[in-house]
C-alpha cells in the first residue's frame, strides 16, 4: 500500500511526524465504516487504549491482531482462563487482565447484537441517526472528548454487557469509524470523509 506522507498536504495536527499515525489518519480515521469485522477491531483497540495514547495501541496493532485471532469475535468469545494466562504473558500487547477479560465479554456481547439486529453495523449507527455527524472543527481546536451520542452509546452498550465503553472510548470509536467527521475543516481528509459518507 502506498503511503502518502506528502508534507504539502494539510492534515490534522495529531499524527505529528509518526509515519504509522499519518498513514492511519490518511487512510482510516474518520472514513465511514460499515464492516462488522473492522468495527469489532476498533472496539477492541479502543478498549485497550483506555488510559493510554492511541500511538501506543497503533504501534502494537499487528501484535494484537496475532494475539486475538485476527479480531474474530466468534473465536475470542470462546477464550478460556488458559488463553487469558497466555495473553498475560504476551509482551507484544497491553497485558491488562481486566482489558483482556473485557475483550472476551465484548466479543460475546457483540455476537448477541449481531444475532438480534442482523449486523453490529445496523445497531451501532443508530446512535448518529444512521448518518455521519460533521463537527466542523477549526485547525488548532482540540477534538471534543464526548458527545450526547457517545453518552447514549456508552449507556446502551453497558446495559448489553460491554466493558470499557465509557463515553470517551465510545467517542473515540465514533471518530475512528467515521460516525463523526472530526477532521479539521482545513485537513484534506475532511472533504474525503464527507464524500465517503
Amino acid at each position: 500500500m502506498h503511503m502518502n506522507t506528502d508534507s504539502k498536504k494539510k492534515r490534522c495536527a495529531w499524527p505529528g511526524e509518526d509515519l504509522l499515525m499519518i498513514r492511519y489518519h490518511d487512510e482510516e480515521w474518520g472514513t465511514p465504516l460499515h464492516d462488522d469485522a473492522k468495527l469489532f477491531e476498533f472496539l477492541v483497540l479502543d478498549a485497550f487504549q483506555a488510559g493510554l495514547s492511541w500511538r501506543t495501541i497503533l504501534h502494537k496493532r499487528e501484535n494484537f491482531r496475532k494475539a486475538f485471532d485476527q479480531f474474530a469475535p466468534s473465536k475470542i468469545a470462546r477464550y478460556t482462563d488458559r488463553k487469558v494466562k497466555r495473553l498475560m504473558q504476551d509482551e507484544g500487547i497491553i497485558r491488562n487482565r481486566l482489558k483482556i477479560t473485557g475483550t472476551i465479554a465484548n466479543a460475546r456481547a457483540f455476537l448477541e447484537v449481531q444475532k438480534e439486529f442482523g449486523s453490529f453495523d445496523r445497531y451501532i449507527w443508530q446512535f448518529t441517526g444512521f448518518a455521519q455527524k460533521i463537527t466542523r472543527r477549526k485547525a488548532g481546536d482540540p477534538p471534543q472528548a464526548t458527545s450526547p451520542e457517545s453518552d447514549a452509546m456508552s449507556e446502551a452498550l453497558r446495559k448489553r454487557g460491554f466493558k470499557f465503553v465509557g463515553s470517551t472510548i465510545c467517542y473515540a470509536f465514533m471518530q475512528a469509524a467515521g460516525m463523526v467527521n472530526d477532521h479539521a475543516t482545513t485537513c484534506f481528509r475532511y472533504k474525503d470523509c464527507r464524500e465517503g459518507a
